[in-house]
């Protein structure tokens, strides 16, 4: 495997995805791209969709008489994003998330903006339970366009060794 293809016959490659435990470093930071603007639409959906009923995500008018002035977007809606953003990266590979520890909304976050996210490598152990997996804990940050950091979270998640698990085709 090189930069994330591997040759699957002469000539003919396929792309690759997420790392192995063994490929996971404490102290390594992996930029998530590309960035993700969020439209109106998609807040709206996501905060109807979910049932989150606070007028602060899709009543502009009430949004208006808020200290921020106009719509907020769904703080679940960042996490989701963050996580999404970070799966090819993280956990492609992984056999299950354990949790989500510490998420802190630091800075708002509006429809227009356009969300980046990194995590680093804070913990790395063997299971005790899985011989063939590993625990892998990261530190996800989610920033603006401008480079404020608007949410951070840690996640834990069971991780296939190398020569382990399913193989995707």
């Amino acid at each position: 495997m090189r930069d994330g293809v591997i040759e699957v016959s002469p000539g003919r490659y396929r792309e690759s995805f997420g790392r192995y435990y063994e490929d996971f470093v404490v102290g390594h930071v992996y930029e998530h791209r590309p960035g993700r603007t969020i439209t109106d639409t998609d807040n709206v959906w996501f905060t109807l969709l979910t049932m989150n009923t606070h007028p602060a995500h899709f009543d502009y008018e009430f949004a208006k008489k808020t200290e921020f002035k106009k719509p907020l977007v769904c703080s679940p809606f960042t996490v989701a994003l963050m996580v999404g953003m970070s799966v090819s990266d993280v956990s492609q590979k992984a056999v299950a998330n354990l949790g989500w520890d510490n998420i802190r909304m630091s800075h708002p976050l509006f429809p227009g903006d356009t969300l980046y996210a990194e995590s680093e490598v804070i913990d790395k152990r063997e299971s005790a339970k899985r011989p063939e997996q590993g625990i892998v804990t990261v530190k996800t940050t989610g920033k603006n366009q401008h480079g404020d950091i608007v949410c951070t979270f840690s996640r834990t998640m069971l991780i296939w060794k190398r020569g382990c698990g399913p193989v995707g085709d």
